[in-house]
């Protein structure tokens, strides 16, 4: 079996206009070889922040900002 080393992105994307996040991800992203990757979008129906029990936008902003 020949695998490729290679990194995995994931996005949550709530304000920034989806297209542009997905153009930017293929200029960004693309080689032009194999294994160059595939982008997914789809829905995302909830998020939880599994330490505080908070659901929602605010489960996956940083308490920090």
């Amino acid at each position: 079996m020949n695998l490729l080393p290679g990194i995995k992105v994931e996005l949550v994307v709530c304000e920034v206009p989806v297209e542009l996040v997905v153009d930017t991800a293929k200029k960004v992203c693309h080689t032009g070889k194999v294994g160059d990757g595939k982008i997914f979008v789809y829905p995302i129906a909830n998020a939880v922040r599994i330490r505080t029990g908070e659901e929602g936008e605010i489960a996956i902003i940083d308490p920090e900002d």
